[in-house]
């Protein structure tokens, strides 16, 4: 858990430097026109849109793009068919690696994420070679230090957290899908502030890596994260925070 978790908070720092180029509001952007296509444009009754607003949110995205992207999704506005794919594949030293996509190109995007993982130490696998590794939670990353953790785990857990993790520059909260947007808003009530807070597939077991092997999946997760196509990216990788911050 440890390299992903660590991994959501360098992510999280380093969207504010994607935001300035485009490629974050780009991506978020896709993200609510198919949310808005699929489910339609009411975020009340629309959990994934909800969702994909708040991330919008979170970046400071104008409310104008918010709107128009819905608008595009629903129809309303003329805009690009994006469609959803998941390729799995393993990274250097047998890493699990899920790859969640949003494009209007699949035999464009499967092309790019084959190369990416044969550059970098990989192999692209087949559908569900590396899925049932994975469960589908909610994630929320505080820094350690900056927060009460006695009262931190009160308050996550009477929210209906399932767990808060230790690690070495974090605490990690895992919660239930159904529970997770319940167990953000008892953080922000409590003034327990968080860096990260996502729906994302925790790893169930994590691979250690050191060394070369450790510094190839770290640029295979840059590479692929930088992709236009790649919405998210997950992986069961454990890396010692040295050799994260230092690559990153």
């Amino acid at each position: 858990m440890s390299g992903h978790s660590k991994w959501s908070s360098i992510k999280h720092k380093k969207s504010a430097v994607d935001a300035k180029r485009g490629r974050i509001f780009s991506k978020l952007i896709r993200e609510i026109m198919v949310a808005a296509r699929l489910g339609g444009g009411d975020p009340d009754a629309n959990p994934r849109l909800r969702t994909a607003i708040a991330a919008a949110k979170a970046q400071n995205m104008p409310k104008d793009n918010i709107e128009r992207a819905i608008k595009k999704g629903t129809g309303e506005l003329e805009g690009t068919t994006f469609e959803d794919a998941i390729y799995e594949g393993y990274g250097p030293g047998g890493v699990a690696v899920l790859v969640e996509v949003l494009t209007d190109n699949k035999q464009r995007a499967v092309a790019d994420i084959r190369h990416m993982f044969s550059k970098n130490g990989g192999s692209l696998g087949e559908s569900g070679c590396v899925s049932w590794l994975f469960e589908k939670k909610g994630l929320i990353v505080l820094e350690k230090g900056s927060v009460d953790e006695d009262k931190l785990l009160d308050v996550a857990l009477e929210a209906g957290a399932e767990d808060v993790r230790e690690e070495e520059t974090t605490l990690s909260i895992i919660t239930p899908v159904s529970q997770f947007e319940a167990v953000k808003e008892a953080l922000g009530k409590a003034g327990l502030r968080y860096s990260v807070a996502e729906i994302s597939m925790i790893p169930r077991g994590t691979v250690k890596l050191e060394d070369k092997k450790a510094e190839q999946m770290i640029r295979l997760m840059q590479a692929l994260e930088d992709c236009d196509d790649v919405q998210h990216v997950y992986a069961n990788f454990d890396i010692p925070d040295e050799i994260m911050e230092a690559m990153s």
